[in-house]
């Protein structure tokens, strides 16, 4: 599009007086011109395509150190699904070679130092790490990395620590008196060699365990010292849920805070990404983490986008969270994952009119991350509610043809899962495919929500002029068949539209008013856009 300037005439004279006021007007025009332009361009380049995340991802991928690999070379594929983020998941050593990466042995050892039997962690090494990074840059995909700062695991020693054991359901609750036990929590890194970081972590830098090696009992031990306590504020679920699991970092402690913050600086760095993904937030003490973000985004000077990970199904929380934290993160919407799981297993009977109830994309829609499935929800796993795979389509239809929300896709949903026939997901690529070209190239636009029915619910996309042929209907159902009459702008009169998903094989022209008479299979999801 060619843009052009025109001065009022009586300036152009009034400044024409001399060459001098010539200069300056031209001057101050080019720079108010520039910046208009940026900030166009900017604008521009945000809506052009919308922004779709993938967790690169899922529990029981093979521990035979490709993974890095796999990301590198799928790069230009999500590209073209439209796919503009990749979560990856903790690339740092962890307790052993297969480790998922949330035992964390070593922040600072991305696979590059021989320490925990290997120098490589389950999904390969620093150098091919990077590699993946370069080539997801390449195709203009953000690479988020995932945070694991709750607690420390696989230590180099135990140590003798004054501790108290807690009822496990309300750990103020102190149920024995003190004594001394064997605590795995001294940290040397001798394989690192200070490298990157001298720190050493002893029993002060920690708030509690889970076993005592002196006696080989397990329970909640909680340190007993000098201030020692647990962090707060963090989720009140078991009285104060600061303590999860292996070692609990202490977040009162200003060296460990100094310690984790240049850290987070450092991973930033060190791998270029442009965001993260916070684990397990609600064990952890919050304003830490809303000054931890705040730092790495100063020593960056980059947006380094942030998502947080709350795991609870429970929208007050999720708010009180928020707020705490200034809103300086997004977090994932567990309640439209619970209401997608409920769902997919209520036999037909879900009522879809509560489908977004108590979520946070209905009352926070610039802050909710949604999702349908991911690592800890999959079968098998400790928070296992998987949405069942007849209602997934579904489910990525509404997270990823609307407008508010920024979506995640399950790396297990989209290529299957390995855990075996118990806790197998099967890949549903072809089913995602149409889905995630609906959402790059039609959903677009004004929305209209047909959320009204029990059983068959809808919402259409009105396209814009910036996406040639943009605007979609989706209508979906939990149970028997139906149509909608849906309104999809009068600029879209006239035209013909079919099903991209492929799952009916009818056509809908779009009337006078913009209307058109949508039709859903049972159980099923169609998307409509232009012919």
């Amino acid at each position: 599009m060619e843009m052009q300037a025109v001065a009022p005439k009586g300036v152009v004279c009034i400044f024409l007086k001399t060459y001098k006021a010539l200069f300056s007007v031209t001057l101050v025009f080019g720079l108010l011109l520039s910046i208009f332009w940026t900030t166009s361009s900017n604008e521009v380049k945000a809506a052009t395509t919308n922004g779709t995340m993938m967790q690169y991802f899922e529990w029981y991928l093979p521990s035979d150190g490709n993974h890095w690999n796999r990301m590198a070379g799928d790069a230009s594929h999500l590209a073209e699904l439209g796919i503009s983020a990749v979560w990856m998941p903790p690339p740092y050593k962890g307790t052993s070679q297969n480790d998922v990466g949330y035992g964390v042995y070593d922040h600072y050892d991305l696979g590059e130092f021989n320490q925990k039997g290997t120098v490589r962690t389950k999904y390969g090494t620093k150098s091919q790490l990077e590699s993946a990074i370069n080539s997801l840059h390449s195709k203009g995909i953000d690479v988020y990395g995932d945070v694991v700062m709750n607690h420390k695991a696989g230590a180099d020693y135990t140590e003798a620590v004054t501790a108290v054991e807690v009822d496990a359901t309300n750990r103020n609750s102190e149920i024995s008196g003190e004594y001394e036990i064997d605590a795995w929590t001294g940290f040397d890194f001798t394989g690192r060699n200070n490298k990157y970081s001298s720190f050493k972590w002893h029993w002060y830098h920690f708030d509690g365990t889970d076993w005592d090696e002196r006696s080989h009992l397990k329970n909640v031990f909680k340190f007993r010292g000098t201030g020692k306590s647990w962090d707060w504020e963090v989720d009140s679920e078991n009285g104060n849920y600061d303590y999860l699991m292996y070692a609990d970092i202490d977040y009162n402690h200003p060296d460990v805070v100094n310690e984790m913050k240049n850290w987070g600086t450092w991973y930033a760095n060190e791998l270029n990404l442009d965001g993260f993904r916070l684990d397990a937030v609600k064990h952890i003490k919050y304003d830490f983490l809303e000054n931890w973000v705040n730092n790495v985004r100063n020593n960056t000077g980059k947006e380094m986008f942030t998502v947080a990970e709350y795991w609870k199904n429970d929208l007050s929380s999720l708010e009180n969270y928020l707020e705490k934290v200034n809103y300086n993160q997004s977090l994932f919407d567990v309640p439209l994952h619970y209401n997608f799981y409920n769902a997919s297993t209520n036999g037909g009977n879900y009522d879809m009119r509560n489908i977004l109830d108590g979520t946070l994309v209905s009352t926070h829609p610039s802050k909710a991350v949604t999702i349908v499935e991911n690592h800890d929800s999959q079968p098998g796993q400790a928070l296992e509610s998987t949405v069942q795979s007849w209602f997934k389509p579904a489910a990525y239809a509404f997270i990823l043809t609307r407008n508010q929300g920024y979506p995640t896709v399950f790396y297990g949903d989209y290529y299957g899962t390995s855990g075996g026939s118990s806790n197998e997901i099967p890949s549903l690529q072809s089913d995602l495919d149409p889905i995630l070209k609906a959402r790059k190239d039609y959903a677009y636009g004004t929305q209209h929500d047909y959320i009204d029915h029990w059983n068959v619910i809808g919402w259409t996309r009105e396209g814009d002029y910036s996406h040639s042929n943009s605007g979609l209907a989706t209508i979906m159902t939990d149970g028997s068949g139906g149509y909608k009459w849906m309104d999809v702008g009068k600029r879209n009169a006239g035209e013909t539209w079919y099903d991209i998903t492929g799952n009916r094989g009818d056509t809908v022209t779009i009337n006078q008013d913009g209307f058109g008479k949508f039709y859903v299979n049972g159980g099923s999801v169609s998307i409509y856009v232009q012919q």
